[in-house]
């Protein structure tokens, strides 16, 4: 193209002229005059042929580099998921499968242009099929197109809470999750987690796999899709943290177990005594230094109560009879080792916890403070100065 910009300067003489005029003592032939017309003809005919010849190429070029873009505002309706940590190149491809923009480059371009993509949310969108890029863009930050169906499920949830909550923010029936929740392996719970090492009898429900997170569910989904999601992040956080494989290497007890553990630490302690009340709770059983290796945990009995309809109590309130209740499946006051099964759904933290708690002699915990702050003991006259200060302070 350099060399056709610079055929085209000027240098002062007229382009068409080539050599210079005859001596004007030199007789013009007959006919001199059509063949000059004729050269002259054909030499516009070149160069216009050029011209033309630069000038498709340079639209060629060009096209080269625009994104191909629909120029309307879309038709019909569509759905579109934007999943958390997605750049605008993920997003314009999901646009551009779902023929919502004819490329995803020209999205990446509009967002580019246009500084409110930046505050573009995960979620689904009600969109329109084949619309221009930077209308698409404005059309998923107008938050009248995100499609909310969220719900947040908090650490220490009982399976019943959680079905109430999901209940609530997906506008299905409670007794739908119920159903979902009778068949756990369907739901993704693999079989890792329904052998225990210690021969137990293991509770088959969904309790302690129902991870606590917040959830944007898509439109139309079922209870048994709700409750896939979540397994499924359940299972993303257990691989994340290596549970199964730290567990079963470096404690050498089965993955349930250590559930089990996690769900009771989760609703024992803050976050930060959670790995040294799951400590306690492995010496108890594991040791064979504890009496009947027994947990002896009132927040199992609180558990019982709960799921059946009788509502949790301060320690101080529980009867000897709740403590003692030899129907309850979930009594660690008599039976040893860890209970049939998770009493809450444990968030990270506790997770973590179960997987390498710290080493100590330690066989007590306790709530120090009205704040929730763990005290620990290695003897039980030594746990009974802490409670005697614990009631000091205000604890129940």
């Amino acid at each position: 193209m350099n060399e056709l910009d610079l055929a085209w300067e000027d240098d002062g003489r007229p382009r068409h002229r080539r050599r210079a005029s005859p001596p004007a003592r030199s007789r013009k032939k007959k006919g001199s005059g059509g063949k000059t017309f004729l050269a002259f003809s054909i030499i516009l005919l070149v160069f216009g042929g050029l011209a033309f010849g630069v000038y498709a190429g340079i639209d060629r070029i060009q096209g080269l580099f625009s994104a191909p873009d629909y120029t309307g505002g879309g038709t019909g309706q569509v759905t579109v998921e934007v999943i958390a940590g997605q750049g605008a190149a993920d997003i314009g491809n999901t646009l551009q499968e779902k023929d919502v923009v004819k490329s995803a480059k020209a999205f990446v371009e509009a967002a580019k242009s246009d500084e409110r993509s930046k505050k573009l949310q995960p979620g689904f969108y009600s969109m329109r099929k084949q619309m221009k890029a930077s209308t698409a863009l404005s059309l998923m930050l107008d938050p009248r197109s995100r499609q909310v169906n969220k719900v947040t499920l908090p650490e220490g949830l009982t399976w019943q809470d959680s079905f109430k909550k999901l209940a609530e923010a997906t506008k299905l029936p409670y007794e739908d999750f119920e159903k979902a929740a009778k068949d756990p392996k369907a739901l993704g719970v693999g079989d890792v987690w329904y052998t225990r090492q210690d021969g137990k009898q293991r509770d088959p429900g969904i309790e302690g796999f129902l991870f606590p997170a917040t959830y944007d569910f898509p439109p139309n989904v079922d209870a048994v899709g709700v409750l896939k999601l979540i397994v499924a992040r359940f299972n993303q956080e257990i691989d994340k943290i290596g549970f199964i494989d730290g567990v079963q290497a470096n404690l050498h007890i089965s993955p349930f177990e250590a559930l089990v553990a996690s769900s009771i630490a989760q609703v024992e302690g803050l976050d930060k005594d959670q790995p040294g009340i799951v400590r306690v709770l492995y010496n108890r059983v594991y040791s064979n230094k504890f009496p009947c290796n027994c947990l002896q945990v009132d927040s199992t009995v609180n558990y019982y109560l709960r799921i059946t309809g009788k509502g949790a109590k301060p320690s101080t309130e529980l009867l000897m009879s709740e403590l003692h209740n030899k129907n309850n499946p979930y009594n660690t006051h008599d039976v040893a080792g860890m209970p049939i099964g998770p009493i809450s759904n444990p968030g990270t933290s506790a997770l973590s916890a179960a997987v390498n708690p710290p080493k100590s002699d330690y066989y007590f915990f306790l709530a120090i403070n009205t704040a929730g702050d763990t005290a620990y003991a290695k003897t039980y006259p030594e746990f009974q100065k802490l409670w005697d200060q614990a009631q000091k302070n205000g604890v129940k």
